[in-house]
């Protein structure tokens, strides 16, 4: 399903182009270090520590070999600057919607601000659009003010509370 997006992209920031494409064993460590560079991230564990190299590389084959996840990479200059997931989720809920769920949202401390965040966004509408969902669904970590206040600005609404609960032993 994700497979029909046409990759990779040429996208535009306020400091200049990026191309958006689809992750490779290659960009493990780029990827692991954007995710750790968070600092909500960080405080869950992912702190790039070279123990837990092959759990991301497990995860990375995961969304791999699964046509409805696509992990992305945003790159300028032969360096990654961004990266977020994207998963297809069909349901039954709203007359039988298809979902585009967003995840992994990050981009380098030195981007932010720079419109990097914001081109992929509105490439991910494009994206929904393609693929005929019907919603683009995304959550935040309750800590994230300034994520928040990005989404809003994106025209995302609050509009749920979310659970978690972590999975005893695994």
């Amino acid at each position: 399903m994700l497979a029909s997006l046409t990759l990779p992209v040429r996208l535009s920031a306020r400091d200049g182009g990026f191309t958006l494409r689809e992750a490779t064993p290659r960009d493990l460590d780029a990827l692991i270090a954007l995710i750790a560079n968070d600092p909500v991230s960080a405080a869950r564990g992912d702190v790039a520590s070279a123990d837990d190299r092959e759990a991301y590389a497990r995860g990375l084959a995961a969304i791999q070999a699964d046509p409805s996840n696509v992990q992305l990479v945003a790159e300028r200059d032969g360096e990654t600057i961004a990266t977020l997931q994207l998963t297809v989720i069909p349901g039954l809920a709203r007359r039988g919607a298809t979902r585009l769920q967003v995840e992994t949202v990050r981009v380098r401390d030195d981007l932010r601000s720079a419109g990097v965040g914001g081109a992929m966004m509105r490439w991910v509408e494009d994206a929904a659009s393609a693929l005929e969902a019907h919603l683009i669904q995304l959550t935040s970590d309750a800590a994230r003010v300034d994520a928040h206040r990005f989404y809003e600005r994106l025209g995302y609404a609050r509009s749920h509370v979310g659970f978690k609960l972590p999975v005893e032993g695994a």
